[in-house]
């Protein structure tokens, strides 16, 4: 199917790449449909509304950024979205790059928690105080590198 994306006009985007947010992402809960989409930044990934073409978030795995990630996801989302095995599940986070030159950062505190099988996600939020919804990338990224 063609899909016209905010950043990348029309692209062709196959079923696997589709994946629904029964509740939609905080914020935005009208919206339930997004496909994944490679960024031309790797390791980014589009996650492009298929509802409005200018709604797209800019997701990353949390794991590439920081070592100490942890994402403590309590059984009842993972069974609402119907994650059986550990090999179901797919984290990501929603990036933020400011037009004012501050430092670009993650939502580590309420990532996306996708089921790679059924392609269900929903957003959460942990209950852990290590994690922030602007966590650093670069000076995490900096940290990781020395």
């Amino acid at each position: 199917m063609e899909v016209l994306t905010k950043t990348k006009g029309r692209v062709e985007v196959e079923e696997k790449q589709i994946v629904n947010f029964p509740d939609g992402i905080m914020g935005f809960e009208q919206y339930k449909k997004y496909a994944l989409i490679n960024s031309e930044y790797e390791p980014f990934i589009w996650l492009q509304s298929l509802e409005d073409s200018n709604l797209a978030f800019l997701i990353v795995d949390p794991f590439l950024i920081s070592s100490e990630y942890e994402a403590d996801i309590d059984d009842a989302t993972l069974k609402y979205i119907g994650i059986e095995s550990p090999e179901d599940l797919v984290v990501m986070t929603i990036v933020t790059i400011p037009s004012d030159g501050t430092a670009i950062t993650a939502n580590f505190l309420g990532p996306i928690v996708i089921n790679r099988k059924n392609k269900k996600c929903v957003q959460v939020v942990l209950n852990d105080n290590r994690w922030t919804t602007k966590f650093d990338i670069v000076a995490s990224l900096k940290k990781k590198g020395e």
